[in-house]
């Protein structure tokens, strides 16, 4: 496993792969918050309690979103592993590419899990919590 983690930290294309895909992510995140932010006028209970609940939407969004970019950076990585053991069999063993393309899977298919795992447990029709009946107005 040590070796797997090494051959990838020292592996250039891949570190390339992930700064970009982080960098993207973090744009995306950032102007989604700074747009929740500004839209926000009042400081009470309630909207910060939606200010939090719009952040979770967008944290899930960053964590699908990075689930794929580094799906797809471990499936190029695992071919260009699988040409570097084609070239020479003796100084790079098949598991990992077979590893890497392993990995590359779970992540592509993380965020389908999640959704179908999700619905399975808690159903399609599942709604987030609020008041019903008579509320307060405050008047």
């Amino acid at each position: 496993m040590s070796n797997l983690i090494r051959t990838l930290s020292s592996n250039r294309f891949l570190q390339i792969v992930i700064s970009i895909s982080v960098l993207t992510l973090l744009f995306f995140f950032w102007s989604d918050s700074v747009y929740a932010a500004g839209t926000s006028g009042s400081t009470d209970l309630g909207q910060v309690a939606k200010n939090v609940t719009s952040t979770f939407k967008s944290v899930a969004k960053m964590i699908t979103a990075s689930a794929y970019i580094a799906g797809l950076g471990f499936a190029m990585g695992a071919i260009l592993k699988f040409k570097q053991h084609k070239d020479n069999p003796t100084q790079l063993p098949i598991g990992t590419p077979i590893a890497m393309l392993f990995i590359a899977a779970a992540l592509i298919f993380l965020p389908t899990i999640f959704g179908v795992t999700g619905q399975t447990l808690f159903g399609g029709s599942q709604t987030v919590g609020g008041p019903s009946g008579v509320v307060y107005s405050g008047k």
